[in-house]
This record gives structure tokens, C-alpha cells and sequence, in this order.
């Protein structure tokens, strides 16, 4: 028999737009709030903004907190909502629609100064601002956020998704420059840029941090992908900044977004921070995956790397491979396109791996690595996803290239070789849970180039390898092979 007192709350209930804004559910916007130090709930001063509110889920729950916080300071209940709704908790909203739904959350009512709000306001917008500005266009894209002007360029009856917060050099006007203790929030990930097919995307979320660190807050914590690990598409300035901040102090990180977010795969997974502009330090990361939770307390670049590792247990493996003379299999790997430009054709003399179909192409036109040609050489596909399958295969299966041959772009070159005994070496290699595991540690995309190889030893392929040699060569224990075991599958 149903429980007919059950009562669900609505913002666990509504969907996600898309997977560029995330609504955030109550439970986890309460891990994120508690975080924070939780003194600053019980401070009648203490000031908070969300500056890209969707659903008003984080002020909600913050009003709660404050509600009760301040109990035996401000004793009237109506003295004391009025108080936190006027003088503590703030936000600008996304879009038009979330401005609605944030002050239906927070205020009872769409309408701050409507009869049926917890709080009468002078205006209907109360502390949560929204307006549908314009984007301000450079060279067909806009200045501040990477928008193109043929996609977003629309009449002012169309939502513009020029989000107030990011699209001004000064973040502070909003609310007459007042200093807000914490900034928090779930910032829209991503904009549609219009390359390809229309699937092509630029970041967006790193640009949040960055105007939010402009205010100075005494706290920042925000959802955020978690590809920014990798760097990449306008990301790598960002990546390096945050890894070298050490005002960082927290750090949970999802290897599957549904696990933070249900029913929303992204890429890569999902993450939240404390930042703290008083501290100074190594970070509390916490890793979770399939359900397993670690914590460590560690700096975020780990001596000898120059990339985030995902996960605590791979620390001592790391450090493990790096005292051991390390010398990358990444430096003898190709770049993006091993041989230049290829043009596949039907005829010439050089056989050409391509997807879906392989062809020819003549010699002479191969004007890059030419000394590659006439060798044996090691190819994998430069792309490769997986999609809730676990343990993981991380990359497609290795190929030898016979001589005579070569590639177009869909591929790399992971070694050339004079003989196919050493190119079978390099094969086997490849195939072993250790190399696939060092590659899942830098590959947080499908994109898989080169440098997701950088963890990865170069080794002497005058004979094949396991992974029994390669675990004795290392001294791994059998905790950490054990954990290698469980993250990786056989490739057949």
C-alpha cells in the first residue's frame, strides 16, 4: 500500500534542459554547503550569492540553514526570513524561465513583491536579478563568452543565453560591489559554438570561476566537469591555474556523472570544490567511483606530473613508475596527423589505414614522417568512448601497420620499428591492464592523443610484456595491483 503522506520535493522532480545546464538536486547541493564551515550559517552577516541560479535549489537550502542558525539571534521567525531574504542570500539567474523557478523556491513566489511571497520586496525581481542581455560580437563571436553571432544572434523575444555574470568586466555592479562571503552554484557548462554539425560545444563553467574569483569572496564552491583535469578546448590556462592554486582545499570528484547527476552522462565526470582565500595548503580529494569512496589529502599536482590523478589509490603507483628513471612512451608517439594530410584514394603504392575504409595514396605525396613508411609500426585509433562499461578497456585494440604503409589522422603512431618482433613487443604492451590503466588516469574524454600517454613508461621491446613483469618491475603490492585489476578488463 502506497504511503499517501509522501510528499516529494519538487526540485528532485523537474528535468534537466540539457546536459549544458544541470539542474542540481537537493541532496547534493547539501553535500556541497557542507563544505563550507558551518559557523558561517550561524552569522546574521554572513553574505551568499549564486550567480547562475537555475532552480534556486542552493539558496533554498541555504535560507533553511540560515533559518536555523539564527534562531537564538534573531528569535521572530518572520524578523528573521526577512532579515536572510534582504541582507544575506543573493542570485542572478540563467534565463528567464530559471529566474521564475529560483524565486518560486526562495521566495514562495515568482513575484518578490506579490502577496503570496515570505518576504514583500519593492520589486518583483527581489535579490534575484535576471535580465536578457545581448551578446557583444567580435569577429563573429562574442567577446566574453565564445558565442557565434550566427547561432546566437537573434531577435530580444528569443532567449539570448548571454548569462548576465560573465558577459561584463564588472561582476560587481549587480549588487553595488558588496562583498559576499561565499559564491556557490552550478554554472551552465557549455554553448553550442556551431562547428561541425552543430554537436561542437564550447566550455563555459571555468569562465564562472574565474569572474567569481574577481569578487573575492571568502569562499567559492561550484559544480563543475570535470574535464577541465585534461585541459584542452580553452581550457589549458584554466587547468594549469587551478592545479597550482593551493587555496583549494577540497575536492570531490565523480568519475560517472550519474552518480552525482542521475540519468546525465557527461563526459569525462563531474566534480565540486572549496576554494578558500585563507588557506594555503594540500587538498582534501575525494575520489568516488561505482560506489567506492576514497580520500586523501594531497597536493593536486603530484611531484614529477603535470596533470591532476584522478584517483587516491593510483598516488603510490605513480610515484612508484616516476623514481624508476622515467622516461614517457608519449615522446616517441605521433601527433595528431602522423603523416600530414592524407587523401585516401583507390590506387598508389602506399597502403593508407583509414576509417571506415582503407585506400592508397602515391609515395610523393607523403610529406611528413617519410622515414615511418618503409618500417613496422604500432597504430590505435585516436578516438575511443565507453559508455557504463565497466571495468574499463580505455583504448581500442592496437594494430601493426605493415611497411609500405601508413595512416590518415583517425589514428596514431605509437612506435616504428625495424622488425616486426619489436613492433610486437610494443603491441603486447599496449594490451597490458598496466598501460591501459596509466592511459585511464590522463583520459578523462574520448579523445585519446598523445598526450593521455604521458604517465606511460617507454620500455625495452626486445621482448614482449605482461603484466606479472611489468607489476614485479614496479614493486606494485598487491593492494595496488589489485586496484589496477578492478578498473581495467581484458583485452583479447
Amino acid at each position: 500500500m502506497e504511503n499517501s503522506s509522501y510528499n516529494p520535493d519538487v526540485l528532485n522532480c523537474i528535468a534537466n534542459l540539457s546536459n549544458d545546464e544541470v539542474f542540481t538536486p537537493p541532496e547534493l547541493a547539501n553535500n556541497v554547503l557542507d563544505l563550507l564551515p558551518q559557523e558561517l550559517f550561524r552569522n546574521p552577516k554572513t553574505t551568499f550569492l549564486d550567480p547562475f541560479t537555475k532552480s534556486g535549489v542552493f539558496l533554498r537550502e541555504i535560507v533553511k540553514r540560515l533559518d536555523r542558525g539564527l534562531e537564538s539571534v534573531i528569535p521572530d521567525r518572520q524578523e528573521r526570513i526577512d532579515h536572510i531574504l534582504h541582507n544575506q542570500v543573493f542570485g542572478i539567474a540563467c534565463t528567464e524561465l530559471t529566474s521564475l523557478l529560483s524565486r518560486r523556491s526562495v521566495y514562495c513566489s515568482k513575484s518578490a513583491d506579490g502577496k503570496y511571497s515570505v518576504s514583500r520586496f519593492k520589486t518583483p525581481s527581489g535579490n534575484i536579478l535576471y535580465s536578457n542581455i545581448n551578446h557583444t560580437w567580435e569577429g563573429g563571436k562574442c567577446k566574453y563568452c565564445g558565442a557565434s553571432q550566427a547561432v546566437y544572434d537573434r531577435g530580444s523575444e528569443s532567449e539570448q543565453y548571454a548569462y548576465m555574470f560573465i558577459h561584463t568586466d564588472n561582476p560587481g555592479k549587480f549588487f553595488n560591489n558588496m562583498k559576499f562571503d561565499v559564491i556557490i552554484g552550478n554554472p551552465p557548462y557549455q554553448l553550442n559554438d556551431g562547428g561541425g554539425t552543430g554537436s561542437s560545444a564550447t566550455p563555459l563553467y571555468h569562465k564562472f570561476v574565474e569572474q567569481a574569483q574577481k569578487l573575492k569572496p571568502r569562499y567559492l564552491t561550484m559544480i563543475i566537469p570535470s574535464r577541465w583535469f585534461s585541459g584542452g578546448k580553452g581550457l589549458d590556462d584554466y587547468r594549469d591555474n587551478m592545479l597550482k592554486d593551493k587555496r583549494i582545499s577540497h575536492l570531490v570528484d565523480f568519475f560517472d556523472s550519474t552518480e552525482c547527476f542521475p540519468g546525465v552522462d557527461l563526459s569525462g565526470g563531474v566534480c565540486y570544490f572549496l576554494w578558500e582565500t585563507d588557506y594555503s595548503g594540500p587538498c582534501v580529494v575525494t575520489t568516488i567511483r561505482h560506489g567506492i569512496k576514497t580520500e586523501l589529502k594531497r597536493p593536486l599536482l603530484e611531484g614529477g606530473c603535470d596533470s591532476f590523478v584522478r584517483f587516491n589509490e593510483a598516488i603510490p603507483i605513480i610515484r612508484k613508475i616516476i623514481s624508476k628513471n622515467f622516461i614517457s612512451l608519449e615522446n616517441t608517439i605521433s601527433a595528431r596527423k602522423p603523416f600530414g594530410d592524407i587523401k585516401v584514394s583507390s590506387s598508389g603504392d602506399i597502403k593508407v589505414y583509414a576509417y571506415p575504409t582503407n585506400g592508397h595514396i602515391r609515395r610523393s605525396l607523403i610529406l611528413q614522417n617519410v622515414d615511418w613508411i618503409d618500417k613496422y609500426k604500432v597504430m590505435i585509433a585516436k578516438a575511443y568512448g565507453e559508455r557504463g562499461e565497466f571495468p574499463y578497456l580505455i583504448i581500442g585494440k592496437p594494430f601493426i601497420g605493415e611497411p609500405k604503409s601508413c595512416c590518415t589522422e583517425t589514428y596514431l603512431v605509437l612506435g616504428s620499428f625495424q622488425t616486426i618482433e619489436e613492433a610486437r613487443s610494443l603491441e603486447s604492451y599496449v594490451k597490458t591492464k598496466f598501460f591501459r590503466f596509466l592511459v585511464l588516469l590522463k583520459k578523462n574524454t574520448q579523445n585519446a592523443a598523445r598526450g593521455v600517454y604521458s604517465f606511460v613508461p617507454l620500455q625495452d621491446f626486445s621482448h614482449p610484456w605482461t603484466d606479472e613483469m611489468l607489476y614485479k618491475k614496479y614493486g606494485l603490492t598487491e593492494d595496488e595491483i589489485a586496484f589496477i585489476e578492478s578498473m581495467i578488463r581484458p583485452m583479447e
